[in-house]
């Protein structure tokens, strides 16, 4: 006979251990093995008791166990596990392995280990884009074109220059995640309930055999805080808001109107009326699932805004399958972007000619007058504003006499160039070569940069290498620890 209400076994206890075997089983049987290992290793059992137990951990098949379904006979997926376990070596046995320990540090150890899994992932996905836009800013270093501000027709840059705009943010990303594994990475085991134990366990031993760099501190804040979650949920979400506004500018750039780039076959779609159509769908579903992401991380954000500063249910079994999927969609919309844009292509000459019109050099000009002819940039500025004026007013004028009149007036004297100075002056291609800046789109400039990008990302790349290490020599050696018992 079930004790439990029907309705909270449908709505509440079914879901969560539907959940806990999709994403917690394997972490817990690790802390069952890493647990065990410490207490023989500290004598809190004996040796006989921790071969027995290690018998039956060993009996236990997750397969099988994920095939269960909930019944109600038990509250979640770590008493049907210790059910398993009793039924192997018996109850007098099977119960000293939760000596100094409760379900608190072990869900809370299960929700860190899932965690830093997902930050990985979400990190060689980040890498991957970065990676793709490097290779095309090295393709681009002198493809100029248009970029905008306040959504109108700005200035010439380059495809390189904008494109190592978008690395260097998710450069700082990286670095918001890395920080977050960094606190996440701490095991909160032997903390127990939330005092911690009399027993005198290992906890650096545990966290050792987990991965972890080593245990979390408070035993109370071992339990109760969330900060490690909410840092990383927030660093994701730094990351989709950023990465958002990118395939904003991509599915624009996209259009027949733009024309600015244009998707493999493999990443658009047709209409099914209209055989004209590439439709840049991928890039759309990048866009939809990353804005689904961004949401589920104020969804966290919000589920343990307020609530006690203890053991709660509102940041455990119904927030993780949360944290997961924030996780899962954010990765998945990196990803498909990160592969949509290996074989992207921008038309160079195309884009060249219309970075040129509307004025975009006009800036330049400005420059020239100053740096010719010691003018206030004000009025420099007001000389290069009265030529647009007066080539509205008057299309068939050179330009060169244009400015000797604008100059005239407002400089006091005409200042006298050649068409042909004026064509160079006012060329994107030389508004480019002269922003030499710290930074800037000269195209020797955007090589310097992309070659520190490209350091970083190796760099970045040895760091998550050496995490991914650990968790494997971590699991090596819990499983040889563990065999020996």
């Amino acid at each position: 006979m079930t004790r439990f209400a029907p309705e909270y076994v449908k709505y509440v206890l079914n879901e969560n251990f539907e959940d806990a075997k999709a994403l917690f089983l394997a972490p817990l049987m690790e802390i069952h093995y890493a647990h065990l290992v410490m207490l023989a290793s500290t004598n809190i059992v004996s040796a006989a008791d921790a071969h027995a137990l290690r018998a039956a951990l060993d009996g236990v098949s997750q397969d099988e166990v994920r095939r269960v379904s909930f019944d109600g006979t038990f509250e979640d997926l770590f008493f049907y596990v210790e059910n398993l376990i009793v039924a192997a070596c018996g109850a007098d046995v099977a119960g000293r392995l939760h000596t100094a320990r409760s379900r608190n540090d072990i869900d809370m150890t299960m929700y860190r280990m899932r965690q830093r899994e997902l930050i990985l992932a979400l990190l060689a996905a980040s890498f991957e884009l970065r990676g793709a836009l490097l290779d095309l800013a090295g393709r681009h270093r002198e493809t100029v074109f248009a970029v905008h501000t306040h959504t109108q027709r700005a200035q010439p840059t380059t495809v390189a220059h904008y494109l190592l705009a978008v690395v260097e943010q998710l450069e700082r990303d990286a670095a918001r995640l890395k920080s977050a594994y960094e606190r996440t990475n701490r095991g909160p085991l032997g903390a127990c309930a939330i005092t911690g134990t009399g027993f005198p366990i290992d906890r650096e031993l545990t966290s050792r055999l987990l991965g972890f760099a080593g245990p979390t501190c408070n035993t109370y804040g071992s339990i109760a805080t969330v900060d490690y979650l909410l840092e990383s949920a927030s660093a994701t979400g730094v990351l989709l808001a950023g990465f958002g506004r990118f395939v904003q500018d991509l599915l624009l750039w996209s259009t027949a109107e733009f024309s600015y780039v244009r998707f493999g076959d493999g990443f658009v779609q047709p209409s099914s009326i209209m055989p004209q159509k590439r439709n840049p769908v991928a890039i759309e579903h990048a866009r939809a699932i990353g804005s689904k992401a961004l949401g589920q991380t104020q969804a966290i954000l919000t589920c343990v805004h307020n609530t006690p500063f203890g053991d709660i249910v509102d940041t455990e079994d119904d927030l993780q399958p949360l944290v997961f999927s924030m996780f899962r969609d954010a990765t998945r919309a990196v990803s498909l972007v990160a592969a949509a844009m290996a074989d992207a292509e921008f038309d160079a000459p195309s884009l060249e000619v219309r970075a040129g019109e509307g004025w975009t050099t006009l800036t330049e000009l400005a420059d020239t007058l100053v740096r010719d002819h010691r003018l206030p940039f004000r009025t420099a500025h007001a000389i290069a504003a009265r030529l647009i004026t007066a080539r509205e007013r008057e299309p068939d004028r050179p330009l060169a006499a244009l400015v000797a009149e604008a100059s005239a007036e407002l400089a006091g004297g005409p200042l006298v160039y050649t068409e042909a100075a004026l064509d160079k002056i006012l060329s994107p291609r030389h508004f480019v070569a002269m922003r030499k800046t710290f930074g800037g789109p000269a195209p020797d400039e955007t090589a310097r940069a992309a070659g520190v990008s490209r350091a970083g990302l190796d760099a970045d790349e040895v760091w998550w290498k050496a995490a991914t290490d650990a968790l494997v020599h971590a699991e090596r050696e819990l499983a040889e620890r563990s065999a020996t018992l």
